[in-house]
């Protein structure tokens, strides 16, 4: 799957899909063939963290 490049964008895809469809990051990872280190890199340089408690990035 191509996710978005745009990391608010993704911030705003990933969080959809983790409350719609998956219980966890890796989960949704798995699912869709992509490095969660990846993801958590992009979305951090725009200053978002998974909390795994609340399964989505803050």
């Amino acid at each position: 799957m191509n996710m978005p490049q745009d990391p608010f964008i993704l911030f705003s895809f990933v969080n959809t899909q983790l409350r719609d469809h998956y219980a966890s990051l890796e989960e949704f990872c798995r699912a869709n063939c992509c490095e969660m280190q990846d993801i958590c890199d992009k979305l951090s340089s725009a200053g978002f963290e998974y909390d795994s408690a609340l399964n989505k990035f803050c």
